[in-house]
């Protein structure tokens, strides 16, 4: 691995920082610009990459079907001939149809997002944003009323503590309800953690690594992919550089923090795994 080449190219692009751990074993941990071990950062985006991990296990509950149409459990949604027809891998995928938009300060509560028409045929086009998080998220609560748990609770409980994770914070909506497609703050060595944990349940939950027609290199809240990268890669990917890319094939997990609008993934993954 070039870690030396990765660690330059971050650094000179606000680099907060930077570990790197092969079967389990820590290469490297850095920390720049006043960060530390116990700073928290938020992920910004790449707090998509919990819900994914969240809905498999719901799934596997009994909780929810990936394939049933949302309209099944959110009945304002039976009358459109469109959402009737989205289903929450589809939301997860980002291919339910809905415009740009539903991220950063514009995250909308679940009843104004699940209020926003789509612009897309479902299922056809792949379009980055939030909306379609924040109906995950609605429909999952749905689903939790019989027990009494949160979205973020039940990710919690079910994923994050049995990883050994611990959210520093999660930002929280006028309504009071906590975002899904951006939100949770984590320091560097709960995200990594979190990165182990998703390596190790990998042929669980390889689902979440599957892409669709609509874009092959994106799964369910996970990038796939990249030139000059490990076949089998994904990562997780955040605004200002936040990013942990996960190697299967080398037992290899890398989490970059940073603050900087001219970072590039594929720049440093091009870096990082031009010796593997």
């Amino acid at each position: 691995m070039g870690l030396e080449a990765a660690i330059e190219y971050s650094r000179k692009h606000g680099q907060r920082a930077f570990l790197a751990a092969r079967a389990g074993e820590p290469l490297v941990e850095l920390y720049d610009g006043g960060a530390g071990a116990q700073t928290g950062q938020p992920l910004y985006s790449g707090t998509k990459s919990f819900w994914g991990v969240a809905a498999l296990c719901a799934h596997r509950e009994g909780l929810l079907d990936l394939d049933e149409p949302v309209a099944h459990a959110l009945d304002a949604w039976r009358e459109d001939p469109w959402k009737r027809r989205v289903t929450p891998r589809m939301l997860l995928t980002l291919t339910a149809g809905f415009g740009f938009g539903g991220l950063g300060s514009s995250v909308p509560a679940y009843e104004r997002a699940l209020a926003m028409p789509l612009k897309n045929e479902p299922g056809t086009v792949f379009t980055y944003g939030g909306i379609s998080l924040q109906v995950f998220g609605a429909l999952l609560a749905r689903k939790l009323e019989p027990l009494q748990l949160t979205p973020q609770e039940y990710l919690g409980a079910r994923v994050l503590e049995p990883a050994g994770v611990r959210v520093a914070a999660w930002r929280t909506l006028a309504d009071g309800t906590q975002p899904l497609p951006t939100g949770a703050t984590l320091t560097a060595r709960d995200w990594l953690a979190y990165g182990h944990y998703v390596l190790r349940e990998r042929e669980a939950l390889a689902e979440c690594f599957t892409g669709t027609a609509a874009n092959p290199r994106y799964g369910l809240g996970w990038w796939l992919g990249a030139p000059g990268a490990p076949a089998d890669l994904f990562y997780a990917s955040g605004a200002g550089g936040q990013a942990l890319y996960v190697a299967p094939s080398l037992g290899t997990v890398v989490l970059r923090f940073g603050k900087s609008t001219s970072y590039k993934h594929e720049a440093l993954i091009k870096r990082l795994f031009a010796a593997a």
